[in-house]
């Protein structure tokens, strides 16, 4: 694409959102909508898995947020038992020294977990503390095996990021354990393979993640964790989310761009269940000029 051209996926009107290919696309109302819908859907899974005899083991992320507090207030009001269900949320920031961030630190995401979500469920419902998952970036490989020992994940959850991220999928010019550092393309089957693993992440994911502090990216941490490609793609279902405005044009380059590592949501159109429910503000076509 040069610089004088716009791609052809920004012109895809809403109604055609993931024609033609193997996601199912979701339009709600606004974002309150979208956080009823997710932590409803992840009800869901927990019964489904329930119906079939097991107890769910789901990749959970921290954005979207909003979905948690209505998840508790759902399990204590109708006492849903969680003690046997798994959460594996997708990531942590970590230091410069590749240690995770304290939970008191007010961008831990194990901290948000405890503060909006496991703190406020009844203790007798709440998932065994066993059971509520991080990678660990001194063991990556500890979640594969954790995912194995469980017998797969039911579903996974997530939003997506500015450059098209999931979980800290970065693409691949930013990920260090990936040969692009070397100056190699990866191919898509090779993307798709890559584990857990620690990461840099890219100044573009740190200045949309500073938005939520008052644009001030210096806090924003440089290192990450993340549950990789591989664990996420294996999962039975997968159920995205996307509720801010600056997705629109995002959605539609996952949707209706290249299948690419560059733009790692673009996976997506790979797996076999897979959905993306976004507000109607996302549907929207981007516009795309200056003010």
């Amino acid at each position: 694409m040069s610089i004088t051209s716009m791609p052809a996926y920004l012109e895809v009107p809403p109604e055609e959102l993931g024609r033609g290919t193997p996601v199912k696309v979701r339009v709600l109302g606004d974002m309150a909508s979208i956080a009823r819908d997710m932590a409803q859907a992840m009800l869901d899974s927990v019964r489904e898995a329930a119906s079939g005899g097991r107890a769910a083991t789901l990749i959970v992320p921290v954005g979207p947020v909003d979905q948690f507090p209505i998840l508790a207030e759902t399990v204590n009001q109708q006492r849903i038992d969680l003690r046997d269900v798994c959460l594996i949320n997708m990531d942590e920031y970590l230091t410069d020294h590749d240690r995770p961030i304290d939970p008191s630190h007010p961008l831990s995401f194990r901290g948000f977990m405890n503060r909006l979500f496991y703190d406020r469920l009844d203790p007798s419902l709440a998932p065994r503390m066993e059971h509520r998952v991080f990678p660990d970036p001194q063991n990556p490989r500890a979640i594969q095996q954790f995912i194995d020992q469980r017998g797969g994940v039911d579903a996974c959850f997530g939003g997506i990021g500015i450059n098209g991220h999931i979980a800290f999928n970065e693409p691949p010019d930013f990920d260090k354990l990936s040969r692009a550092e070397a100056g190699e393309e990866i191919s898509v089957e090779d993307f798709a393979k890559l584990p857990t693993r620690v990461l840099s992440l890219t100044r573009e994911t740190r200045t949309i993640n500073s938005v939520t502090v008052g644009g001030e990216i210096a806090v924003i941490p440089h290192r990450a964790v993340t549950v990789g490609m591989q664990e996420c793609l294996a999962a039975r279902n997968m159920r995205f989310y996307c509720n801010r405005p600056w997705q629109s044009a995002v959605v539609r380059r996952v949707l209706h761009g290249p299948i690419t590592p560059a733009c790692p949501a673009s996976l997506l159109r790979t797996h076999r269940d897979a959905t993306i429910t976004i507000a109607d503000y996302v549907a929207a076509k981007p516009d795309i000029r200056l003010r």
